[in-house]
């Protein structure tokens, strides 16, 4: 071997030797990379786990605490022990379902779980306003709590087996969470079937409650009694879209079938206009059951306020009379870039139904109505018997405070949160500069809300 070969020679094995550097280096940087992961992968796991057993035995906790206030609730003969007995249950068990969600299992595998959670909860405050106005408790409202207590003693001691198997390692979060939030029985082992496997069908031949509140068995199965009349096609559903849009101003109808998840099964379309915007088309939802008009939204540039409100308040009007909506009453209305959106209350014989809500939104260019949303009125629209008030206007009057100026009475139709209504006197007052609606029960007197007016530039809202 000569010289340069030589030469060449130990250049080559230069080149190996700090290639061999540069995969050993690259090795111990993955290792120590990999031991990082792993690491902080471990700490995540550990504080995840943390986090599970604090909401785990927050939850037994608070499930306890329900059954033993509910127990009180039992034996209570005084109204105003029965409504701090009541109110303590109400904010335990909002507090459980609170860290039940905080499990991580799906909502599908607790469901029962949690309505039986929410109803305790939602039962037990409208039982303390009972107690609170003096009212004693009905028979039936004692069997519906002696019902309760029995389900959440059998909670109870489902809860308390499953605490006993996590301290013993029977049930781990990590083989519970491996393959996601899938239902209990799918993930745990065989011997602890009667536990977590178990814990919804605690509630298996619980059949719920009816009642004033917000969780009860009649909201979901109410009846939308302005949802009249037939199920109608795709292509009818279409045709009513084009008419209400104007069929000499569209240029094509895109329809994405029928969704029924929402509220009101409906068709949806879109509709491109042949005003050359193709980038705002018109989106419109008809009903499947009658072919009611849900939803119908257009959004485009408004470049001038030339239309007053006024005026928009009676486009509007004339705009529901003639898609058969009639006896409607402008209420509240805010104003937002050119376009007004205004709330329509339905009037009968005098007394507005605030339940019976539509939205429009109008252009104040040129009046068009580019919006139109009818879910508060197919939901509770109906011709009412509505009765004679069981007290008179200045018997009603007696129940508002002194400091209230009366600038308008009248009778209305309120909503509750729990989707039923009452019959009130309404009385539109100020109080040095703050107005306010306030609803006194025609039946029985009682202040049932107040709501502040405000008045801004662009609108008048209530909250």
């Amino acid at each position: 071997m000569n010289f340069k070969e030589k030469v060449i020679d130990w250049k080559n094995r230069l080149k190996d030797r700090h290639m061999l550097s540069i995969i050993v280096g690259l090795i111990i940087v993955c290792l120590i990379l990999g031991g990082v992961i792993y690491k902080k992968q471990k700490e995540y796991r550990q504080v995840m786990e943390n986090q599970y057993n604090l909401a785990f035995f927050e939850l037994v906790d608070y499930v306890q605490n329900v059954e033993n206030y509910l127990a009180k609730s039992l034996i209570s003969t005084s109204p105003e022990h029965g409504a701090e007995t009541l109110t303590r249950v109400w904010k335990e068990a909002n507090l459980a379902q609170i860290y039940l969600s905080q499990i991580p299992i799906n909502n599908e595998g607790l469901s029962n779980t949690a309505k039986f959670l929410n109803q305790v909860s939602d039962y037990s405050y409208s039982l303390s306003r009972k107690n609170i106005y003096n009212e004693s408790l009905t028979q039936e409202d004692l069997d519906n709590l002696q019902n309760l207590h029995t389900y959440c003693v059998e909670l109870q001691n489902t809860l308390n087996q499953l605490s006993t198997e996590m301290t013993d390692g029977t049930i781990s979060w990590k083989e519970l969470t491996k393959k996601g939030s899938t239902m209990f029985a799918q993930q745990v082992s065989n011997n602890s079937k009667d536990s977590f496997s178990n814990i919804d069908s605690n509630f298996g031949e619980y059949a719920g409650l009816i009642y004033d509140g917000a969780y009860s068995e009649h909201i979901d199965k109410a009846e939308k009694k302005g949802l009249t009349g037939d199920n109608v096609s795709e292509d009818q559903a279409k045709e009513i879209a084009i008419n209400l849009v104007g069929s000499d101003r569209i240029q094509e109808v895109n329809s994405s079938g029928l969704s029924e998840n929402g509220n009101i099964p409906s068709y949806t379309f879109s509709i491109t206009l042949n005003d050359g915007d193709k980038n705002n088309p018109v989106s419109v939802s008809i009903s499947q059951k009658g072919g009611h008009i849900v939803f119908m939204n257009h959004n485009r540039d408004i470049n001038a306020e030339v239309i007053s409100q006024e005026d928009a308040n009676k486009i509007g009007k004339e705009f529901l009379d003639s898609k058969g909506f009639p006896d409607m009453k402008e209420t509240y209305y805010l104003k937002q870039d050119g376009v007004v959106t205004i709330n329509y209350a339905y009037s009968q014989n005098g007394v507005v139904a605030y339940t019976d809500l539509i939205k429009l939104k109008i252009a104040l260019d040129n009046g068009e109505v580019l919006g139109m949303e009818t879910t508060g009125y197919l939901n509770s629209h109906t011709i009412r018997n509505i009765p004679t008030p069981n007290i008179t206007l200045e018997e009603a009057k007696s129940h508002l405070n002194t400091k209230l100026e009366i600038l308008s009475e009248g009778l209305a139709i309120i909503p509750t949160e729990w989707k039923t209504e009452i019959f009130c006197y309404e009385f539109k007052g100020k109080v040095d500069d703050t107005d306010f609606l306030v609803y006194i029960n025609a039946e029985n007197g009682k202040e049932e809300n107040i709501l502040v007016i405000i008045n801004t530039p662009n609108g008048t809202l209530t909250m």
